[in-house]
């Protein structure tokens, strides 16, 4: 792995890299809490089947730059990251997968600019749209979905984060993951990323940038191109009922449950989610 510095819309995003560089260019997008580490059990496995990976510390995470104002992490921004990427890897194509707030990159992305995505993976999120209708309407998700709400609050939800070294988000991880799923050295990782100057407020103004910096109108909000929905299905964040919503606003997608996996999909079924990622 090769760790770079990437320019991009008027910013420096940190890119773990691997794999030939001739090879298909796959990116993969991490969600909240994580960072690039969030990949390690994907990145050396896509590499040695011959893939060029690119990892990206999303803006506003770990190492890569953190803009302060909410505004700049507008979904219709975080799309446009990618697609700086895909410009700064020389492609016109990639293959884009993401988890939690990745996917919903991810999806935003594949709506807006589908003619730079190959095809589409993305793990336990929903489309946006979805995910709008039901934090909205439906009393289940409303109540899973709490934590959004909260983060609206200024300054109050980073000093809670930072609070007894990072308790929240340990807790967090631990508590929604199959036991085992996240060692006392990789929570380490994690804590090292979360301290980073700046990266608390910059996280949390992801959600708060997610209500008060909507996306945009579009033409259409139907993805065209193949997508691939992996749902862990013990996840206690988000209902199970979004998935197939989210694949019906697809011209040709189809979902995959993996009936003992939480959110944290990607790491404890790695195996099953890096053969979905190389065969679609």
């Amino acid at each position: 792995m090769e760790h770079t510095f990437i320019e991009t819309g008027g910013l420096r995003l940190h890119v773990v890299q691997a794999g030939p560089v001739d090879g298909p260019l796959v990116i993969l997008l991490h969600g909240f809490p994580e960072f690039w580490y969030g990949w390690r059990h994907q990145i050396d496995d896509l590499a040695d089947a011959g893939f060029r990976v690119w990892v990206p510390d999303q803006r506003g995470y770990n190492l890569s730059d953190k803009p302060t104002d909410i505004g700049s992490y507008a979904i219709d921004t975080l799309a446009a990251d990618v697609i700086g990427l895909i410009e700064a890897a020389g492609r016109q194509k990639a293959i884009l997968v993401g988890h939690d707030w990745g996917a919903a990159v991810a999806w935003w992305t594949a709506v807006v600019y589908p003619e730079r995505i190959e095809r589409l993976v993305v793990m336990n999120v929903p489309h946006p749209v979805v995910m709008k209708k039901f934090a909205r309407r439906d009393l289940g998700q409303m109540l899973r979905s709490w934590y959004i709400g909260f983060f609206q609050l200024p300054w109050l939800p980073e000093q809670i984060l930072r609070f007894d070294n990072w308790h929240f988000l340990e807790r967090t991880l631990r508590s929604s993951s199959r036991t085992g799923t996240f060692t006392g050295e990789e929570i380490q990782q994690y804590k090292a990323a979360w301290s980073q100057p700046g990266a608390a407020k910059a996280m949390i103004n992801w959600y708060r940038a997610s209500l008060q910096r909507p996306m945009s109108r579009r033409p259409t909000i139907h993805v065209t191109v193949p997508t691939l929905l992996i749902w862990g299905c013990q996840d206690r964040f988000l209902k199970r009922e979004m998935a197939q919503l989210s694949i019906d606003l697809c011209t040709n997608g189809r979902v995959e449950f993996l009936e003992n996996a939480t959110h944290w999909v990607q790491h404890e079924e790695a195996n099953r989610v890096n053969e979905l990622i190389k065969t679609g």
